[in-house]
């Protein structure tokens, strides 16, 4: 009787353990299960929450769109994604974190039946560091936001496209706005740097536009390419630059009608600044123009005033057999007169110093003065 009765305490002791097991068993499974269902939202909400602050602050990071900033991987896809995410949202900003990035970036045409036109940013996470100089030979660093392209053909490293179906003219509605990038391209480049020719607007401001070789070691470019290129003729009445160095090219900056530009260094340049046909006239603060074989030239009537053109021209023995055409021919190139301008001038000769000297062809309707002077010279 009492073996009997400790049998069934027994029996039911078991099978209240199994029980209780089951129990933790179930208890843990769920607590597993809640957990990766809290996972799997936070996972969703951190995408929900990452695609409404890009919509909310319009910033979209190339990253998102398959970038790779390793100077290897061609991200020419990647940036147009980006840029089609950006003019799909009504204009915003391309955003590229510090990387050398290979590949074009392409801005698409923006055109009807849009009302108006939009503004597209395309911004690195540093400001460049501007190496050019007069001698010496220093090697150009992989630090900062980089954009870099080696193609012998074709667009420029960033350029605009013309519309098919544009507001007015071939321009695409964009204002481009373009900051803290180096953008590269090769020794004797066969592409230019920044092409906006069918870009409305524009706003350039601290870029360093680059052919990857200190300037002073540059080839002679002999393919007709420009490192800037400024909105066409026509355009919307808003061209600014700032704060911008090109080295290396046929033509450093290619300007167009209403260019505003400022604190600008063009070194080792067939020619600094290239002024063609417009309607409306140009001004510049301060233009630096270093071993440039002309420092201005004008190709086209042009209204236009420097006031100051800083310029340093290659002494003795400052070239060699490679870079003898850094030798400046003209500080002030207009074989057809076809410039009409003010320009305040200084001339620094390398291993000498300040001089007077003033080499011009043509301009007979460009009044260059040297700072301190009353005088022209003819």
């Amino acid at each position: 009787m009492i073996l009997t009765k400790r049998n069934r305490i027994h029996n039911m002791l078991e099978s209240l353990g199994i029980k209780l097991a089951a129990f933790s068993i179930l208890i843990l499974i769920s607590a597993c299960n809640g957990k990766e269902i809290s996972q799997s939202k936070t996972q969703e909400n951190n995408s929900a929450n990452k695609e409404q602050l890009t919509t909310h602050t319009g910033t979209f990071n190339v990253l998102d769109y398959g970038a790779i900033g390793d100077d290897k991987t061609d991200n020419t896809e990647a940036f147009s994604a980006c840029l089609k995410a950006v003019v799909n949202a009504g204009g915003g900003r391309m955003y590229l974190p510090d990387g050398v990035y290979r590949g074009r970036i392409l801005i698409p045409a923006v055109s009807k039946p849009l009302p108006s036109w939009i503004t597209v940013e395309i911004v690195g996470e540093s400001e460049p560091t501007p190496v050019f100089g007069t001698i010496g030979s220093f090697p150009l660093r992989n630090k900062g936001s980089i954009i870099k392209c080696q193609s012998p053909t074709g667009a420029a490293v960033i350029s605009a496209s013309a519309s098919t179906n544009a507001l007015y003219g071939e321009f695409s509605a964009v204002n481009v706005v373009i900051k803290n990038l180096d953008v590269r391209t090769y020794n004797d480049p066969g592409i230019g740097g920044i092409d906006l020719h069918y870009a409305m607007q524009c706003k350039i401001e601290n870029v360093f536009i680059n052919t990857d070789v200190y300037n002073v070691q540059a080839s002679k470019p002999s393919h007709g390419t420009s490192g800037l290129i400024t909105p066409a003729c026509n355009n919307a009445a808003l061209t600014i630059v700032r704060n911008v160095v090109v080295t290396g090219y046929h033509t450093g900056i290619l300007v167009n009608e209403h260019t505003d530009g400022d604190n600008i260094n063009l070194a080792s340049n067939y020619n600094g600044l290239e002024f063609v046909f417009a309607h409306h006239a140009s001004r510049f603060g301060r233009v630096g123009a270093q071993r440039c074989t002309n420092a201005v030239t004008v190709t086209g009537q042009h209204g236009f005033s420097i006031e100051q053109l800083d310029m340093e021209i290659a002494g003795k023995d400052q070239t060699d057999d490679n870079n003898e055409w850094q030798a400046t021919v003209y500080n002030l190139n207009d074989p057809k007169n076809l410039g009409m301008a003010d320009i305040n001038y200084w001339v620094v000769e390398g291993n000498v110093g300040a001089t007077e000297a003033f080499k011009r062809i043509g301009g007979a309707s460009i009044q260059a003065r040297r700072i301190g002077s009353k005088s022209n010279p003819n």
